[in-house]
């Protein structure tokens, strides 16, 4: 599925760092970790390894699947949105908006990356770090938004909120995928959005 005003080259750009993750989770399920190599990825992906490190300066950082442009281009959503949008449905709308039909047919390669991450805590904690990242760009957008102070609570308190309620819901998937894993995250952002939908003024709480 095509983003909205993706041009050809970003398309294709996409699409090849998507074959080297892929490459690389398979191949690491499949031989273990520490017994695959760059130039095995690259050929797995029919690209030279020079294209591999135009994508990824490791084969850990193709392993863990983080794309630098997922917090920014979220957060950019955030802000996009009608001043009469509240902080937590552009929030909502800009989550949704990551989970393309791509990401919707890969449960299988989820579940082999988290198995192949189980096994490397070193990995595994890179992972949450890089996730760490992402999540305080969606806070600055939502506080920016709401038009609180950064040091207010309410943006982190939703964005945590939100993230953890998108591991409940991706673990959801990972058990049973007659349902896609879009519905399951909308579902469970609603749960939790009754009580974050209104962002609260400034003189209420936060600190």
């Amino acid at each position: 599925m095509n983003q909205p005003g993706e041009s050809l080259r970003d398309r294709k750009k996409r699409r090849t760092r998507a074959a080297l993750e892929r490459a690389t989770v398979r191949l690491a399920a499949e031989r273990g970790y520490d017994h695959v190599t760059v130039e095995e990825i690259a050929a797995e992906a029919d690209v030279s390894v020079r294209t591999f490190f135009n994508y990824f300066a490791s084969k850990d950082e193709a392993l863990i699947g983080a794309d630098p442009e997922a917090g920014p281009r979220m957060a950019e959503r955030i802000l996009a949105f009608p001043d009469a949008v509240t902080p937590f449905e552009a929030y909502r709308s800009s989550v949704l908006a990551e989970i393309t039909d791509e990401l919707n047919n890969a449960r299988d390669l989820w579940l082999l990356r988290k198995e192949v991450l189980m096994q490397r805590p070193d990995l595994l904690v890179r992972a949450f770090a890089n996730s760490a990242e992402s999540e305080q760009l969606l806070a600055d957008a939502v506080g920016q938004r709401a038009g609180l102070p950064e040091s207010h609570v309410y943006p982190r308190l939703l964005v945590a909120a939100g993230s953890a309620a998108f591991r409940c819901a991706v673990t959801r998937w990972a058990r049973d995928d007659s349902v896609a894993l879009g519905e399951l995250v909308s579902e469970a952002l609603d749960l939790f959005g009754t009580g974050l939908a209104h962002a609260p003024r400034r003189h209420e709480g936060g600190s």
